[in-house]
């Protein structure tokens, strides 16, 4: 005979199991508005920058797209908005923005703060320096007495402080909030350094007049896991963590938005693991129904933006304007050395 302890827990069991779809009334919100706000950086080439139609294309981007592919069906409907680094995180706890893609460096401090929620991780960073090229320097440790060009608010302040402090190398900071000020000091002569995410510098370079004119130093000071930032709701939550599982899991498999329709023109021959990720009577099926999804979801992140390999290489790697190359850093995949290791979806 069951005890009352064993039917209340058949009884959850049961309720669990019947609960068609996760509740969460910022994703309820975004349904209903049928659009999604990001906040991305206003001007950072390869993450985030407008075309000459003032559209935003990068990197960081599309993961914004990502996420509207996913919720809504439609990459398209992704409301990207630029916006500084300092505001960015002020918004998403007063929940001007559903969720930002914007190179923010996940830390305990920031995880901590109960009007936000960091998801899931996209870009493995570390921050460095550049310097004019006519300065001559080949490494950081020859930094003595310069005046360095920092963001405000960011985590790039302590990680100066806490690299100089432990060589006794004396140093000046500028702590400029507005990047375009920053980098006009830091062009201008004002600074002899600017320090940030050592991608951020990259790009950075390439809003000079002349970008040989500058080099990035050697040293890596810090490690930055770049992380989608959302408002705190379960479905949300989940459904960006899992869609970017998708897009790492499609790199893992070789399926990108070229080959996609083939793919599913084929399904029922493909392996297992891409009939799991694609399926509508399969794990992803099963997971729209409890998330809330489109069941195509995961279909549609494929067609709309790519594999996460894809959304890498079109934006920031070696065939690039930017030519930074994934092989051999931690934004590989795990079976080629990186940290980029794809959740199954079963």
């Amino acid at each position: 005979m069951y005890s009352l302890r064993n039917l209340l827990v058949a009884g959850g069991l049961l309720a669990l199991a019947t609960t068609p779809a996760m509740a969460g009334g910022v994703m309820d919100g975004i349904r209903a508005n049928d659009s999604i706000v990001c906040l991305v950086n206003p001007n950072s080439p390869g993450f985030s920058v407008p075309d000459s139609q003032g559209v935003f294309r990068g990197f960081n981007t599309d993961f914004c797209r990502m996420a509207a592919a996913a919720i809504l069906g439609d990459a398209g409907k992704a409301d990207i908005r630029g916006i500084g680094f300092s505001d960015s995180m002020k918004t998403i706890v007063a929940k001007g923005a559903h969720m930002s893609s914007r190179s923010i460096t996940r830390t305990g401090t920031r995880d901590a703060n109960p009007g936000m929620r960091f998801v899931v991780t996209t870009f493995f960073d570390g921050q460095g320096f550049m310097v004019p090229r006519a300065l001559g320097v080949k490494s950081a440790k020859e930094l003595d007495g310069a005046t360095v060009c920092a963001e405000e608010g960011s985590t790039t302040l302590l990680n100066i402080a806490d690299w100089f402090s432990d060589r006794d190398i004396s140093y000046r900071v500028e702590n400029i909030a507005d990047k375009t000020a920053r980098l006009q000091a830091f062009f201008s002569g004002k600074c002899d350094v600017m320090a940030s995410d050592r991608t951020a510098l990259n790009s950075d370079r390439f809003l000079a007049s002349d970008p040989a004119a500058y080099v990035i130093l050697p040293e890596v000071i810090s490690n930055e896991p770049l992380t989608l930032l959302a408002q705190p709701d379960a479905a949300l939550e989940t459904a960006l963590y899992w869609a970017f599982q998708v897009m790492l899991n499609a790199d893992a498999l070789g399926v990108n938005s070229g080959n996609i329709d083939e793919v599913m023109a084929d399904l029922a021959n493909q392996p297992k693991a891409v009939q799991r990720l694609f399926g509508t009577d399969s794990a992803a099926g099963e997971m729209a129904t409890q998330i809330g999804l489109p069941a195509d979801w995961s279909y549609k992140i494929i067609k709309q933006v790519g594999n996460y390999g894809e959304v890498y290489e079109r934006n920031l790697g070696a065939e690039s304007a930017y030519g930074l190359e994934r092989a051999g850093t931690a934004n590989a995949l795990h079976v080629d050395g990186g940290l980029m290791y794809p959740q199954p979806i079963r």
